[in-house]
């Protein structure tokens, strides 16, 4: 919070710089103010975002002076620890990527004076991408640039801004991040880095691996990317040399192998650590302890929802609650929801709303009598990358109600804080709460000796876990992410606690440890997201077309006409592809109405398609009408029993007259690009 800071425990940054002294390593301190590094806001404090007037990473007066009391505090900590007074920190590193943000000229300058005002005297150096490096002197500051190939076309454009000082690669990538529905990048093999790190060194450079060990955004730490809005997992293994619980691999050993070629003369690389004990834990069986709304703060009142930091929290959920009168059944539209909602009437769930996948429309049933309508809303870790960087959460704008006679504004919200801090959590008793509402959960397992271990989250479907008071982080069953890395140190020998929030809760509540983490197993097929029932299929013989022919080549948007028709359903039948492959896929799809005109898309939904990719993946059949064009419907392509022709059926919501479709093909490359229709 603003003015106060916490260097206990966990946040020990000055013990943790003695342990690497007293390991024999040096310390590359990173103290930002923004740090990137794929953390929530990228290292900036959540309440910056309550301050209207103040222009992040700027030379802004009102931010820089948050940042020198930041600085000033870092300093007390630290400055001894310098190694121009015997320590381990050598090098300092100001801000992170700025170039790739903004273009103030005075603000990396008016921060390394700062650094030095509050007694920094080691080199100070900054981090940079090449596509970004535009001139610049400030004195003494070392330019670094991040790669993970081609040393010297890097180091030519580092030379081409600052024509002397050493050539640092200042953030070399041993691997990748995750997102959140895409494939995962923990792959420890070594591949073609390792010809550019052995020539980065031949050349004299100086070579920070971006991560040596990537380890784990435990709590709330993991930020998002946007656009597209694509949230981090908890899991920051990076696919890095040491894995997420600090054991070597094979992409260790063989940077190690690198590197001996480049010790000084007599030197011998110590020996490698045996690896820390990790446990396996039997399954076991966790119970319903309480709605989730137990944990909620007192409310507040408006006429229209809030963002969760106009409520005075940047972490958690908010649980937005209001009346709605008696009606037919509605289109519930909120503009916008930030990250993910879940919405409720009289406390049953009716449906979810998910930024990433452009969500903002629930079905709601008809009502006979006024209902109470939640909307739970989930924050997935604030933007930490590009001009985005500083996104509110919760609901950002306003709340709809729309059905065939028109649109009404939802108002006269009370909004409950769910901060989610583990405090709060841990005094969570039992009540009766049983349904499909969030809810937490409670469970004991029992081991003899403590040691690292994985939970394993498959079965559950989205939300966080707590062991003995401790916030492993989020977990979600789309994947790449399917375990929580549990550290030793943080069981007890005997009993332990355990505490669940999912907010689509499960029918068989059980978890297990495991001996490794499951990092790149997609798994969107279980969330609901298949358009299709088992066995169900779509029988085109026999039907006569309204329109049939071939799509040209190319990502233009493409019109097929016919005459008009009144209908409640239409049918895209792709008989082969562009490419030749098995495939179908579609960006977006349009239907025209007897004028030409596009059909609003708020009631229209996809009810089936043939084949859809949900494994390896999110190229599910909504992707169709979610409004992005770099998203797709795509077939199975980790199957060879799913050839054409491809089917996907869309429910316009009411029979409307029609007189066309507009296609979209995918944007990236070709394959499934639709070809004869």
């Amino acid at each position: 919070t603003p003015g106060r800071f916490d260097w206990t425990g966990q946040n020990d940054i000055a013990g943790f710089c003695r342990a690497a002294q007293k390991e024999g390593l040096r310390v590359i301190l990173r103290p930002g103010p923004y740090v990137c590094g794929e953390l929530d806001f990228g290292g900036l404090p959540w309440w910056l975002l309550t301050k209207e007037q103040v222009h992040l990473r700027s030379s802004d007066p009102e931010f820089l002076r948050y940042c020198r009391r930041y600085l000033a505090e870092l300093a007390r900590q630290v400055v001894p620890l310098q190694s121009t007074r015997g320590g381990p920190i050598g090098l300092v590193q100001v801000e992170n990527e700025y170039e790739g943000f903004g273009a103030d000229s005075e603000y990396i300058e008016r921060l390394c004076a700062l650094f030095q005002e509050v007694g920094f005297d080691v080199p100070l150096f900054t981090s940079d991408m090449t596509w970004s490096l535009r001139p610049r002197s400030v004195p003494g500051l070392i330019r670094g640039v991040g790669f993970s190939s081609d040393p010297e076309r890097n180091f030519n454009a580092v030379r081409s801004v600052q024509p002397t000082g050493p050539l640092f690669c200042s953030e070399f990538y041993t691997g990748w991040f995750d997102v959140w529905g895409r494939p995962g990048n923990a792959k420890h093999v070594p591949g073609r880095e390792m010809e550019a790190l052995d020539k980065a060194l031949a050349m004299g450079a100086w070579v920070n691996l971006y991560m040596g060990h990537g380890g784990t955004s435990f709590g709330f730490l993991a930020g998002a990317n946007h656009p597209p809005f694509r949230p981090h997992p908890t899991s920051y293994d990076y696919g890095a040399p040491l894995d997420e619980s600090g054991r070597t691999t094979e992409k260790f050993h063989a940077i190690r192998k690198i590197l001996s070629k480049y010790q000084p003369a007599g030197a011998v690389l110590p020996p490698v650590p045996e690896a820390g004990r990790v446990i396996a834990i039997p399954p076991f069986s966790v119970a319903r302890l309480a709605s989730l709304e137990s944990v909620a703060g007192p409310s507040v009142s408006r006429l229209r929802p809030v963002s969760m930091e106009a409520l005075g929290q940047g972490r958690g959920c908010v649980l937005y609650r209001t009346e709605i009168p008696a009606g037919r059944a509605a289109e519930l539209i909120v503009t916008e929801v930030h990250d993910f909602g879940v919405v409720l009437i009289d406390g049953v769930r009716v449906g979810t709303l998910d930024r990433m996948r452009g969500e903002k429309t629930v079905r709601l049933p008809a009502r006979e009598k006024s209902a109470r309508l939640d909307i739970v809303v989930e924050a997935m870790g604030h933007v930490q990358f590009g001009t985005y960087l500083g996104d509110r959460k919760g609901i950002t704008e306003r709340v709809e109600l729309s059905d065939a006679y028109g649109s009404s504004e939802v108002l006269n919200w009370r909004m409950f804080p769910l901060s989610l801090e583990s405090d709060a959590v841990s005094k969570v008793v039992a009540d009766r709460s049983v349904g499909n509402s969030p809810a937490l959960f409670q469970g004991e397992f029992k081991v003899r000796e403590p040691a690292d271990t994985f939970l394993d989250m498959r079965g559950w479907t989205k939300g966080m876990v707590w062991v003995n008071g401790h916030n492993l982080g989020r977990f979600w069953n789309i994947g790449p992410q399917q375990t929580l890395y549990l550290p030793g140190v943080w069981m007890r020998k005997g009993a332990n606690e355990i505490r669940i929030l999912d907010l689509l809760p499960p029918e068989r509540p059980r978890v297990a440890g495991l001996t490794n983490a499951v990092l790149d197993q997609l798994d969107f097929a279980s969330s609901g997201r298949l358009h299709r029932k088992d066995g169900q299929s779509f029988q085109s013989q026999g039907l006569k077309p309204v329109a049939s022919g071939g799509f040209a080549a190319g990502v233009s948007a493409q019109v097929v006409r016919f005459p008009p028709v009144a209908s409640r359903y239409v049918c895209l039948e792709a008989v082969t592809s562009q490419g030749g492959d098995p495939y179908s896929s579609c960006a977006e799809i349009q239907v025209l109405d007897s004028l030409g005109r596009s059909i609003p898309r708020d009631r229209m939904k996809v009810v089936f398609a043939d084949s859809e990719e949900l494994v390896n993946e999110d190229a599910s059949a909504d992707r169709v009408l979610d409004g992005r064009i770099d998203s797709y419907w795509h077939t199975q392509w980790n199957r060879e029993d799913a050839p054409h022709p491809h089917q996907l059926v869309l429910h316009l919501g009411e029979e409307q007259v029609i007189s066309g479709i507009q296609y979209i093909p995918r944007q990236d490359r070709i394959n499934g690009r639709v070809g004869s229709y």
